[in-house]
């Protein structure tokens, strides 16, 4: 019984290795556009319309994903020639501050979610669900590139 694994064969993964980056973008590109697919249907199906203060979690976690894109890991880690506009602490500063828009972001939509659907008992839960969900896909779209 100890060698029943001898002759399985495990495919060589380096294939996937090779196209990681375009993995990661075209997932994260799907993500982001699913939560956002998910709050159009929730604002077009839902009888009277929510607030449209209800939009400001996924505005705001969409910009703080640009922003988390917006800086490579070569200039977190300072692997780069040029310094760049904002150098490495800048660029250190510049993603704390948009993992925080984006943790903000989150939490505005579950706070939406619960104060507004299921602390009041509503019967139709739907567009706070659609409110998390959006952020919680745009929160996992994010992808800071490997690449310099």
């Amino acid at each position: 019984m100890s060698g029943c694994f001898d002759d399985t064969y495990c495919p060589d993964m380096e294939m996937i290795s090779e196209r990681r980056n375009m993995i990661a973008s075209v997932s994260a590109g799907a993500l982001f556009s699913i939560g956002w697919w998910i709050l159009i249907d929730a604002a077009s199906t839902t009888h009277p319309p929510f607030e449209p203060a209800y939009h400001t979690p996924g505005a705001i976690t969409s910009f703080a994903v640009f922003m988390v894109n917006a800086v490579s890991n070569a200039h977190i880690r300072g692997d780069t020639y040029s310094t760049g506009c904002i150098g490495q602490t800048g660029a250190r500063v510049w993603l704390t501050i948009s993992f925080l828009l984006l943790f903000g972001g989150l939490i505005a939509a579950t706070w939406i979610l619960f104060g507004a659907y299921v602390a009041p008992a509503d019967p139709k839960p739907w567009p706070g669900v659609a409110i998390f969900l959006q952020n919680a896909f745009i929160f996992f779209s994010r992808r800071n590139s490997t690449n310099s």
